[in-house]
């Protein structure tokens, strides 16, 4: 959302958008959030049609009622970029662990060959 795109009209230029779509969006904002703080991550993904729907529709330049809307769900997006960034650091830090915990296995059991987890005959 740019400034210039936060108007005191909506497409048809009498400001008669209903705002009940920008509801929408934030309502959607917020489970976006709640789900990245469970780390709902399959969830999170599903929703991108339903986004894909809900903004479709949308004028290019919103009714002025709509801005304190859009604003607080602009925050949400960006409260759900951190708690993404977050998952990612820790998903990070446990592969990180694992893969050291592997070669301390590894130097424990000597030179003996590791059985691989991949059935590459399927």
């Amino acid at each position: 959302m740019s400034g210039q795109a936060l108007s005191d009209e909506g497409a048809s230029g009498d400001g008669t958008v209903a705002l009940s779509s920008y509801e929408a969006i934030y309502e959607h904002a917020e489970l976006e959030l709640e789900l990245a703080g469970r780390g709902d991550i399959a969830r999170i993904a599903a929703l991108g049609a339903r986004w894909e729907e809900l903004t479709r529709e949308l004028p290019a330049r919103p009714p002025i009622a709509a801005v304190p809307l859009l604003q607080r769900a602009r925050l949400l997006h960006e409260r759900t970029r951190i708690e993404l960034i977050r998952i990612r650091e820790a998903l990070l830090s446990d592969i990180a662990s694992a893969s050291r915990s592997r070669r301390a296995a590894d130097g424990y059991a000597g030179h003996r060959a590791r059985r691989r987890r991949l059935d590459r005959s399927a």
